[in-house]
């Protein structure tokens, strides 16, 4: 059972492009940039670039890593339905506070997810929501645990947890070993962390590693199992080459 005082304490954050997020005092830091924006960031570093080079599937699965606010979710749906796209889409998330989950009914969210507010109440209610395009699935729980218990190819992986200072254990080369495992063949990842430890957790793990730019937002990483046009490709082995004392985050460091 949730207990309102167990919650880790948090505070209402303004972010540039005019939404919303929360600080963590847990994490220390907030749950989106605010210089990038919630909406924008989410649309712009995880949702455009994932679905621009997925465009051809007819269904697809995300790994949302971790829920938080929603926002890279809740993205999703808005820019399918705002773009009249019938991919069908099967979300999975985990996330381990039950009680930011029971609270975003009542989340001061952008006016662009107003279409959905009945999507937000069943996610914010039952951790699930199902209807003839969208499935969407709360893992309730720590992450690198239920990762692995997942079933489902993943197709996309949005790479959103609490930065790698943080939140190391969801940025190790262990981690990305239990994502690649679940992942498609051709699957892609997105996330906005360029750090060079980063990267190389993923290289480690057979994805290869692209730079994504986009208007009026910081660079950002693309990673994927398969070659992709229109993005700058990113030679790890010469970056090894260049920097030799590079490496990965290990759990053994963290743990």
């Amino acid at each position: 059972m949730y207990n309102e005082k167990l919650r880790p304490q948090k505070e209402l954050v303004h972010c540039e492009d005019g939404s919303n997020t929360l600080f963590s005092k847990e994490f220390d830091e907030p749950y989106h940039s605010t210089k990038d924006g919630a909406l924008h960031e989410s649309l712009e570093k995880h949702v455009k670039p994932a679905l621009s080079f997925t465009k051809k599937k007819e269904k697809l699965t995300i790994l949302d890593i971790c829920f938080g606010l929603g926002y890279n979710t809740f993205a999703t749906l808005y820019y399918l339905l705002n773009n009249d796209l019938k991919t069908k889409v099967h979300i999975l998330s985990p996330e381990f506070d039950e009680g930011l989950i029971r609270s975003l009914t009542n989340f001061a969210y952008p006016p662009e997810f107003e279409t959905i507010k009945p999507i937000i109440d069943a996610i914010s209610k039952e951790f699930f929501y199902e209807d003839a395009q969208f499935k969407i699935e709360i893992l309730l729980g720590d992450a690198r645990e239920n990762i692995p218990k997942i079933r489902e190819k993943i197709d996309v992986v949005y790479q959103d947890a609490f930065s790698p200072a943080h939140n190391p254990l969801l940025w190790t080369q262990e981690h990305f070993g239990d994502v690649r495992a679940i992942c498609s063949d051709d699957a892609l990842l997105t996330t906005y962390s360029t750090a060079a430890a980063v990267r190389l957790g993923l290289y480690e793990n057979g994805f290869k590693l692209f730079v994504h730019r986009a208007e009026m937002m910081r660079y950002s990483t693309v990673a994927s199992l398969k070659m992709l046009d229109g993005l700058e490709y990113i030679d790890m082995e010469l970056k090894k080459q260049r920097n030799p004392a590079a490496k990965s985050m290990r759990d053994r460091e963290y743990l």
